[in-house]
């Protein structure tokens, strides 16, 4: 049986658990990527940012695997927004992951400072999935005001958002909103590893007494406990591993069910504190790093 799948607003399906590629090195992202495919994901999420495009369409070209069975999600960085550079942006992704298609394209940040570039790299977007280069177009990092303003001047809801969101991080608000607006949630950093990443941070999702006690009462870890959550509660994920044994671990998620009160005590530890930095950081003036042709 294939992996479950959610179906977007526009009617494609996504599989419900994909495979992470953030941080990962050029040399670690195509084992890494061939180990997820063998175990069985279907989805890979990777960024023009990550600068391991090119490692990720090796892999998938390598695997056993029709590409057609493989949901290829990428990001245009914010030095590509503007109409014809987003459209160029394409062009250099499609060009290093070696496919004609590319299932998934967002927005990397909202660049809420020069929201006028945010928008017209949207409507290349839109131009992208009306001439069937992609496949679906979305965003990342957008709260419910970049979205709704997203929206005033566009013209294609988004098919997802992609967040920060793990226990200690809810979203809720931005959650409601994407879900108002049949924008499917995907979470970034969905195991909490933001959280230990700066000084003075919390301690991790992982470590918490009480996702130990839930993981203990099925016989599982707390990565798994924790991916379980967010699948229960209708999010797309895709926790990140270079080893091979933590690979297989994230997938091993199906077998098994959360109770109403295991969610709720999940829930429950919410801080309201976001791990990684605010939208407004990811101005062109601290982040005008350029994507490679090749």
């Amino acid at each position: 049986m294939g992996i479950p799948t959610y179906e977007l607003n526009n009617g494609v399906h996504i599989p419900v658990l994909g495979f992470g590629v953030y941080q990962a090195t050029p040399e670690q992202t195509v084992s890494a990527v061939g180990a997820a495919l063998e175990i069985g994901y279907r989805h890979v999420d990777t960024a023009a940012a990550y600068g391991n495009e090119r490692e990720v369409g090796q892999a998938i070209a390598a695997a056993e695997v029709d590409r057609d069975d493989i949901f290829i999600e990428t990001k245009v960085w914010i030095s590509d927004y503007g109409y014809d550079a987003t459209l160029h942006a394409y062009d250099k992704a499609a060009g290093k992951l070696g496919v004609d298609q590319i299932d998934l394209l967002i927005l990397h940040h909202p660049m809420p400072g020069e929201f006028e570039l945010t928008i017209a790299a949207y409507r290349a977007l839109e131009k992208l999935h009306a001439d069937g280069k992609v496949r679906a177009i979305g965003v990342s990092n957008f709260g419910p005001a970049h979205l709704d303003r997203l929206l005033a001047e566009t013209e294609v809801v988004p098919a997802v958002n992609q967040i920060e969101l793990h226990p200690y991080f809810r979203q809720s608000d931005s959650v409601a909103r994407a879900d108002e607006l049949g924008i499917l949630t995907q979470a970034w950093s969905p195991l909490g590893g933001i959280t230990t990443y700066f000084e003075g941070s919390h301690t991790s999702p992982l470590q918490d007494p009480a996702v130990r006690a839930i993981a203990d009462a099925h016989t599982k870890t707390p990565a798994q406990v924790l991916l379980r959550w967010h699948l229960q509660q209708g999010r797309q994920v895709f926790p990140k591993s270079v080893t091979p044994a933590r690979i297989a671990e994230n997938f091993d998620v199906f077998d098994f069910e959360l109770t109403v009160a295991e969610l709720a005590a999940i829930d429950a530890l919410d801080t309201g504190v976001r791990g990684g930095p605010e939208a407004e950081v990811f101005a062109r003036e601290n982040f005008d790093f350029e994507i490679p042709e090749a």
